[in-house]
């Protein structure tokens, strides 16, 4: 189906303007209710949502996961009425019900919208920023997936073909992140994203230029975006014609992402709080909303009134969005007629199946050769680029140090970069220095569907992408975090690039695995399990953050176990254990080491290697008890980072050899014998900790 926008000019009628002044009662109404939100914005915005979900975009209210359909970020996620309204009233499933219930518990209308939880919402948005990003990966996973399954079509003529619509408020703006995203975006040339701006002048703290002085329009020039900017009614109300004009002439621009910027009033036409900070995160109060009302032409002594002919009129959305799927279908099927063996390739990814034989390119890693996990991880992701298309990813500009290139022929970037690798459908993302908008458009690009991503960086510099590695937890995102230089093991970078209480801060965030492989071969079994938790039998997705020396590490023989999330590496000899030694990543060599110490001198020790805590906890009580005996008391845990991790593993008689200060600027084998982490220091902690059980 074309995408190419049509000449007709916009309809807009009485009931066109009545729907939109519902919408607007409908917002002070629910707030006013729970006694608390953000009714100013979702007011000001009406038009511009009610142009975008009535009259632009091309979607099905009766199926909102319809692949064909255009992709609608709120970025401005505290103003969820803007969207909560335009569901209700497109018929999304939200009901009057639902806006009456709003932000109370049990409501399919919580304070910001939440994917998963809430039918029509593409993505959980509430940190401002977070949803330009998500919005900008949605726009580069459609590039990608158009190249794997209809790459000859016409420009706006393939099945694969629609836009990303993202509205962003001065917050949205003011966020790093949004500036990374935006970047990445002109860079990119995403002719398929169109970023609206609600330029409402007005923040928490009042009128913005108590923060903002800059020309953001000029700034996005700058970014290489197509920029316009609509002017509203002379009684300051946004003109849902400019809007509309201005949205099919972006559309029109095909080498450029667009901005159009919106100058509105926030909580417009309240007659007292219009265009104040409080009608930013408080309700109007009840004089104001009947005020408002009575300016509007709507009863002041009702609440949520919806007449039967507006929601007539807006409900033919439904009508609308049949026929757009019916032409959709057409043409979708046309190409599954012309394209059999990519019909079938797109069939098996959107069940989310992986390719027969998929598991046997995984490489195994010879015994006894020594190899940085990061290396590993590299060669595992190229084995694996050569079956699994949908998958694909890069670094924050550290791939020859993360090993993240998947193909080094085929980079991701647009046409007229004058790069030789330069393709719009490659394989290798270049992030560049941007870490914090990677991770949240690798969330979009997750949510986009049909694509698998990974991106990396530096463990140290997961901070940067804390705020989106959270929400990917939290949306149950299948996207994986390639984090390498895993502990002060990298060296002579010193503290500033060594981390230490990075492990166990993102085990911290429910919903995350983290996984930090002891050798070569449990990092191929690692990315073997972290792809088959993508396919559906799984249910949920769940994110993954693989943390991978920068150090070579001793290869042991492989064990599946090691999917399990923790297993005995190597068992007691002699008798029952007397003690466990638990230990993950560079470290697990070094407690190998203290157990041979520890045997030689007659005291069975047992090494159990823990890749990922949460794998491990997934497992029933029964296998738990297997690796971590519970009549054995002594146990020793060995990480180079925080110990906060291993206290309830150890218990009251456990010991733990841990880092709880940073690191320094020396060779990574004088850091570990420096800062006891070395085989003597392992032995010397298990038989203390043996002589405490005995006590």
């Amino acid at each position: 189906m074309s995408t190419k926008p049509t000449t007709t000019d916009l309809e807009w009628t009485e009931l066109d303007q009545r729907a939109v002044d519902t919408a607007r009662v409908l917002a002070a109404d629910a707030v006013q209710k729970v006694g608390n939100g953000h009714p100013g914005t979702a007011m000001s915005l009406a038009p511009a949502a009610y142009t975008l979900f009535q009259k632009v975009m091309r979607h099905d209210p009766a199926d909102a996961n319809w692949v064909g359909r255009d992709r609608f970020v709120l970025s401005a996620g505290h103003s969820s009425l803007t969207l909560y309204t335009q569901l209700y009233l497109a018929g999304f499933g939200l009901e009057l019900a639902d806006l009456e219930s709003f932000r109370t518990w049990g409501s399919k209308t919580p304070g910001h919208p939440e994917y998963g939880h809430t039918t029509g919402v593409e993505t959980t948005t509430g940190p401002l920023g977070q949803g330009v990003a998500n919005a900008v990966g949605m726009a580069m996973a459609a590039r990608y997936e158009r190249g794997l399954f209809d790459p000859e079509a016409a420009e706006g003529e393939s099945p694969f073909d629609h836009f990303v619509y993202c509205i962003a408020g001065d917050g949205c703006l003011q966020e790093g992140i949004s500036a990374e995203a935006s970047s990445t975006a002109g860079h990119q040339k995403l002719g398929n994203l169109v970023l609206l701006w609600d330029d409402n002048h007005i923040s928490i703290e009042g009128d913005t230029e108590t923060a903002v002085s800059e020309d953001t329009c000029k700034r996005y020039e700058a970014y290489g975006w197509h920029v316009q900017r609509v002017a509203p009614k002379p009684d300051g109300d946004l003109d849902p014609k400019a809007i509309y004009d201005a949205i099919e002439a972006a559309k029109k621009v095909t080498d450029r992402p667009s901005f159009i910027a919106m100058r509105s009033i926030i909580a417009w036409p309240a007659p007292n709080a219009q265009n104040t900070e409080a009608a930013h995160g408080s309700a109007l109060g009840d004089d104001e909303v009947a005020a408002t009302k009575r300016v509007l032409g709507f009863d002041p002594e009702k609440s949520f009134e919806v007449s039967d002919e507006v929601i007539e009129h807006t409900r033919k959305a439904l009508e609308k969005g049949q026929a757009a799927r019916a032409v959709w279908e057409k043409s979708f099927q046309q190409w599954r007629d012309n394209n059999p063996e990519r019909a079938a390739e797109y069939d098996r990814v959107a069940k989310g199946e992986l390719p027969t034989g998929w598991e046997e390119k995984i490489p195994v890693f010879e015994a006894g050769k020594g190899l940085a996990t990061r290396a590993a991880s590299g060669k595992v992701l190229q084995a694996l680029g050569a079956v699994v298309p949908e998958l694909w990813g890069g670094s924050a500009d550290l791939a020859g140090s993360n090993n993240t290139t998947i193909d080094k022929t085929s980079s991701f970037l647009p046409a007229g970069n004058p790069l030789p690798e330069a393709d719009p459908y490659g394989r290798t993302i270049h992030f560049g220095i941007r870490e914090h908008a990677m991770a949240a458009e690798m969330n979009g690009i997750a949510l986009h569907g049909n694509t698998r991503i990974y991106g990396g960086t530096f463990l140290v510099f997961s901070d940067y992408m804390r705020n989106a590695v959270r929400l990917s937890a939290l949306m149950h995102l299948p996207v994986t975090y390639v984090w390498t230089h895993d502990s002060i093991g990298l060296g002579e970078d010193g503290p500033t690039h060594q981390p230490v209480e990075h492990l166990a801060s993102l085990r911290a965030i429910p919903g995350l695995n983290v996984v930090r492989p002891a050798d070569a071969n449990e990092t191929a079994i690692a990315w073997r399990e972290i792809l088959r938790r993508w396919t559906k039998e799984f249910g949920k997705g769940q994110p993954h953050g693989l943390a991978l020396t920068r150090q070579g590490v001793p290869t042991y023989e492989p064990n599946d176990d090691a999917a399990k999330g923790g297993y005995v590496l190597f068992d007691a000899e002699g008798g029952e254990a007397q003690v466990v030694l638990i230990a993950t990543g560079s470290e697990v060599h070094v407690a190998v080491e203290a157990r041979e110490q520890l045997q030689a001198d007659g005291v069975p020790t047992r090494v159990v290697s823990m890749p990922s805590v949460e794998w491990f906890e997934q497992q029933d009580q029964g296998y738990r008890d297997s690796v971590l005996p519970p009549s054995v008391k002594a146990r020793v845990a060995v990480e180079a980072g925080i110990g906060l991790t291993w206290h309830k593993y150890v218990g009251d008689a456990g010991r733990i050899v841990s880092l709880e200060h940073f690191g320094a600027s020396a060779d990574a084998k004088v850091l570990f014998k420096e800062f006891g982490f070395t085989a003597e220091n392992v032995a010397s902690a298990a038989r203390e900790s043996i002589a405490a059980a005995q006590r």
